[in-house]
């Protein structure tokens, strides 16, 4: 077997840990606070571009899936990339899917501090921020068993928040709970321009932000090295994570958007807030402050977690330093989540630093990042499955649905996103700086002799 697929990573994750994982990684502080901003994009129509979306996730998920449970490694699509794509495809998508998380952490752990403010106004941002990344940062160390244990419960608290807003907002609607017995009902629906009142051009338009409300639940790949029974969890897992999120998004924005006319969402503050609010739950704004909190500290954990992973499995590809393939005495890649947690902890000094408009080109290459590995995970598929013969296809644990169908339609959409993304300021600087970053990748790749055999390549190469 290549030495990339050669792990020994402790298997401490159970299957419930790995669901909420991909739940969590899927579910964040954008549900909770931005939704609105979708909302106004698309109307009520934005219920159909999530189930859009969410098709295709699900092909993506799928094709994921087969490729894990033949290799249930942590390096995931960045070593499958390796083998079937290529050393330069499998080192690209390694250091990308890491530096996606790093910025991406960033943000959240700053958010950290602001979400500690809303309690304590007279606490430094930075305090609450720095507390969280090292307490994120030792729990991460400890086992991979305290990483799962805190992530099922970070999400847990994500997950029921928003099936009492399904629960109680139903009620509202159908019932009257909250209203005086009177039931507000669906009109809100229909009543504002229609269900589609921004036409075909707005559900185009907000997949953009509905296929990056789906970022991190491709996690479930890097949790494979470390699944007991990979075989058994991870199908179980993605079976389960991308209908759940489609009902958990679908539901809730329905009774947002059923409650509240979608032309006002974007001047009235949070819609989970207004609703708790209108249930007579005064603390309304502290309950879900506190849910985005744990959000935030989920997804800094969540991306401690996969970047240590990342650098681990780089490493024995040869495409990152030796010394970040060594593991602790409970298995754990201590040295690429101690390197991660130092470039989270200058990423936090300098958003206090620098102007908000760098930082926003920086995380930037997120929003790319996102869209190259699920576009990888489908070619590697495509290319793991013209490999086999008909009686080794016959034998596969869990199929990807509909290949090859499901793999060329897929490409096509993710190409239709990246379009999308040049028509919206937002998303268009995305499309100048992540060419840059690749770029960037490419020359470091010739530069440090990373094409040379994997055997040749150690930590000197970087001196």
């Amino acid at each position: 077997m290549e030495k990339e697929f050669e792990e020994n990573l402790e298997r401490g994750l159970k299957e419930r840990h790995i669901q909420l994982i991909a739940l969590g990684g899927a579910i964040g502080v954008g549900l909770f606070l931005g939704s609105a901003t979708a909302i106004k994009t698309a109307g009520p129509a934005l219920l159909l571009s999530y189930v859009i979306a969410g098709i295709f996730i699900l092909f993506i998920m799928r094709s994921l899936g087969e490729l894990a449970v033949a290799y249930p490694i942590s390096g995931s699509f960045s070593a499958y990339a390796n083998k079937f794509l290529g050393p330069l495809a499998g080192y690209i998508t390694g250091w990308t899917y890491w530096f996606m998380w790093v910025v991406t952490c960033m943000a959240e752990i700053t958010a950290v501090g602001v979400y500690i403010n809303f309690w304590l106004p007279e606490v430094p941002q930075w305090v609450p921020a720095l507390l969280a990344l090292v307490a994120m940062t030792v729990i991460n160390i400890i086992a991979v068993a305290a990483f799962g244990e805190f992530e099922f419960w970070f999400a847990l608290i994500k997950v029921t928040t928003i099936i009492v807003m399904i629960v109680l907002g139903g009620l509202m609607i159908c019932v009257g709970l909250g209203n005086e017995g009177i039931a507000i009902g669906f009109s809100n629906l229909v009543s504002n321009g229609g269900f589609f009142p921004m036409g075909l051009g707005g559900i185009g338009m907000s997949l953009v932000m509905v296929m990056f409300a789906f970022v991190g639940i491709e996690l479930i790949g890097v949790t494979a090295g470390e699944a007991q029974h990979p075989e058994k969890t991870i199908p179980a897992a993605i079976n389960k994570v991308v209908w759940r999120i489609l009902i958990f998004y679908i539901g809730a924005l329905t009774v947002i958007m059923c409650l509240y006319p979608w032309n006002q969402l974007g001047t009235i503050g949070s819609p989970f807030v207004l609703t708790f609010k209108k249930l007579g739950i005064s603390a309304a704004a502290g309950i879900i402050n506190f849910v985005v909190l744990t959000a935030a500290l989920s997804s800094c954990n969540s991306g401690i977690f996969s970047t240590g992973r990342m650098l681990y499995n780089l490493s024995l590809q040869g495409k990152a330093p030796a010394f970040f393939g060594k593991l602790s005495k409970n298995r754990v890649p201590v040295s690429g989540i101690l390197v991660s947690f130092f470039f989270l902890f200058i990423g936090v000094v300098l958003n206090y630093l620098v102007p908000a408009q760098v930082f926003v080109y920086v995380t930037s290459v997120g929003t790319i990042a996102a869209l190259w590995v699920w576009a990888v995970i489908v070619l590697v598929q495509l290319k793991f499955r013209q490999r086999l013969t008909l009686e080794e296809v016959s034998q596969l644990k869990y199929p990807a649905l509909l290949y090859p169908f499901s793999n060329w339609a897929t490409l096509v959409f993710l190409v239709f996103v990246l379009i999308v993304m040049a028509f919206d300021p937002g998303t268009r600087v995305a499309l100048y700086i992540g060419p840059l970053w690749f770029g960037f990748l490419v020359m470091c790749y010739y530069a440090f002799g990373l094409n040379e055999p994997a055997s040749t390549f150690t930590s000197r190469n970087l001196n």
